[in-house]
């Protein structure tokens, strides 16, 4: 059985530094190579700006950030929390990365760069909460 961390946080951008520093502090815990904790930082930042900027909007809310970290295969998986208004960032269609920068829209590239480095990507909407939970193995 591995661990399992909650931190509960005022889902606003100017908390990023907090959210990526909580879940360093988890993946250093077990031996997690620069490159694999580079690779989740970028996909927490992307998806707590996310909710940060929509889940919420006006308004602020909290979002509740879970690093579970299993040794059955050595795995990470980060779920985000929000009572926000439902948004599920996976239903939008991946970037045509074969355009240029000029021509692709904007957004949607982070969470498209964030499907292809994490091993696994869930959402759901249940009991009045958005709930996203990426999945890396270490």
């Amino acid at each position: 059985m591995g661990s399992s961390k909650e931190l509960v946080i005022e889902a606003s951008t100017d908390k990023l530094d907090e959210v990526i520093a909580f879940v360093d502090t988890q993946l250093e815990n077990f031996e997690c190579s620069m490159k694999t904790q580079m690779q989740i930082d970028i996909a927490v930042e992307e998806i707590f700006v996310n909710i940060a900027n929509y889940a919420y909007n006006p308004e602020i809310g909290d979002a509740t950030i879970r690093v579970e970290v299993s040794n059955e295969p050595l795995a990470v998986a980060i779920t985000f929390l929000d009572h926000g208004k439902p948004y599920d960032p996976l239903a939008k269609e991946d970037p045509d990365v074969t355009l240029s920068a000029e021509e692709r829209d904007i957004g949607g590239l982070g969470i498209f760069m964030a499907k292809k480095s994490m091993d696994n990507i869930r959402y759901e909407y249940k009991d009045g909460q958005n709930i996203l939970t990426i999945e890396k193995n270490l």
